[in-house]
């Protein structure tokens, strides 16, 4: 049962049973095809056997017809030439006489069509007539005019092949037809069938070759792919599913590296949470145990302390969030016109009191008549911020952080460098991943290492991608493009 469950099973019992009703059909035409051959060239042959048999009826057709004298004739001839049956017929086509048993005879008259087209156009056999024996059958023929009385003229019909031809000759002739249509039968079958199973077993390998492929996938060998080069459907099978198992094992991967980044988020961020969170928790217990023994200046001092930290953990909590709609497309970007240079121009003098206390040089470079961006201000001015705060963050004290603005071809091109030490090659694939912090010293790092990667989603949002270029203890530039239009 399981041959006929298989593709190669349905697709060869398919294939033998189309292959025999062809072979059937064949042999059926050629059967046709070889007595319609036989009955054109029976009349051909025998076009004017009736107009010579007619002279041995003209001494029996005169005022009177002798009908026994006739019929003798007829017996004479048919014995003489078994092949063939005589009727005498009237004008209008009705049997006027005939040799044969009465009860044989079904037809008492023959249409006379066929007999004028015989008499009117011999070029066109053959033409097949009535046959008196059958109330459907029709044969060859031959007939001739002839004067029956002064008065009245008739026909001479010759059926070709008579009844008792059919009876003697049939069999010899069918079973011949029939030994030679089933001799090509079995040959074409035979022949065809063999080499269809063939084809089909080479097909169907292919297929085999396939599912074992797949079933080691689904096994867990990721690595199997299907190594076949034909360019028919079974190639373009086989390279759909290569294709397919190389997106899965790269969703995969994309799945693990995204659970690893997850457990790191989990582990930077409780961190980063469990510092502020036990500051707040010491210095609320100590004003608590001792209050009445604190002084205003210590009261205030620890007060402050509170609130940085509160500061701190209300910014990681802001940042997490704000990552999350950026990743969820929850934020749609407010477009509209403004001037690039002069909100880079503000978020330089908000971040300069923090340079100088580093210190560090912040500057701007702003050419005039800069063209207007379209985009949304207060996105640009996240992103911009991330980027600058960043920046000082890994730049060493007496470094530089530049802000340059460039206008090229209906775009501003925004560029953000430091002097700071580089960012090696192996992490630039990660510095935008979330929760990613690089390894580099940096003396003031702080926070969750998420500025980055809301950056890079706020910029995609706008349609565009941030580039970043470092060279080990020269510096690093991060940089993007804003539409003008």
């Amino acid at each position: 049962m399981s041959f006929f469950r298989s593709l190669y099973g349905k697709i060869s019992l398919i294939f033998l049973a189309l292959l025999l009703v062809m072979a059937l059909i064949q042999v059926g035409i050629s059967v046709n095809a070889a007595l319609h051959y036989v009955q054109e060239t029976d009349q051909k042959l025998n076009q004017n056997l009736a107009a010579n048999l007619a002279e041995e009826f003209r001494p029996f057709l005169s005022d009177t017809l002798k009908y026994s004298d006739i019929q003798q004739t007829m017996h004479f001839l048919m014995v003489t030439n078994p092949r063939v049956e005589i009727y005498l017929l009237d004008s209008t086509g009705t049997i006027l006489t005939f040799f044969a048993p009465p009860e044989k005879i079904k037809r008492r008259r023959v249409s006379l069509q066929p007999i004028r087209q015989f008499l009117e156009q011999p070029g066109s056999l053959p033409i097949p007539g009535d046959d008196p024996r059958s109330l459907r059958r029709q044969k060859p023929f031959s007939v001739a005019k002839v004067q029956l009385t002064p008065e009245k003229q008739g026909y001479l019909y010759v059926i070709l092949g008579g009844e008792d031809y059919d009876s003697a000759a049939a069999m010899v002739r069918d079973s011949y037809i029939l030994r030679l249509s089933t001799t090509i039968l079995l040959s074409v079958f035979l022949l065809t069938g063999l080499v269809g199973l063939l084809l089909f077993n080479l097909l169907t390998k292919k297929f085999q070759r396939m599912t074992r492929v797949v079933r080691e996938f689904e096994n867990g060998n990721y690595r199997r792919r299907i190594e076949l080069a034909s360019q028919d459907e079974a190639g373009t099978l086989a390279r759909a599913f290569n294709q397919m198992a190389d997106t899965i094992v790269r969703n995969m991967d994309e799945l693990k590296r995204t659970d690893d980044l997850r457990r790191e988020l989990v582990a930077n961020v409780s961190h980063d949470l469990r510092s502020p969170l036990a500051s707040l928790q010491g210095y609320i217990e100590t004003i608590l145990m001792k209050d009445a023994e604190l002084h205003p200046e210590e009261r205030e001092k620890y007060l402050h302390i509170l609130l940085n930290n509160t500061r701190t953990l209300n910014s990681l909590v802001g940042e997490l969030f704000e990552l999350s709609k950026l990743e969820a497309r929850q934020i749609e970007p407010n477009i509209e016109s403004f001037c690039m240079a002069e909100l880079t121009q503000d978020i330089v003098l908000k971040f300069q009191p923090a340079a100088e206390k580093i210190p560090i040089t912040l500057r701007a470079e702003l050419p005039r008549n800069l063209p207007h961006v379209r985009a949304d201000i207060a996105l640009i001015d996240r992103a911009l911020s991330n980027l600058i705060d960043n920046a000082l963050r890994f730049t060493p004290r007496g470094g530089t952080v530049t802000i340059d603005l460039k206008a090229k071809n209906d775009r501003v091109f925004v560029a953000v460098s430091d002097t700071g030490e580089g960012i090696p090659a192996e992490e630039l694939p990660r510095i935008f991943e979330r929760y990613y912090r690089s390894e580099r010293i940096n003396p003031r790092r702080t926070g969750a290492g998420l500025g980055l990667a809301i950056a890079q989603k706020i910029i995609e949002l706008h349609n565009s991608h941030i580039q970043v270029k470092s060279v080990l203890r020269r510096g690093t530039t991060f940089s993007f493009a804003l539409s003008s239009r």
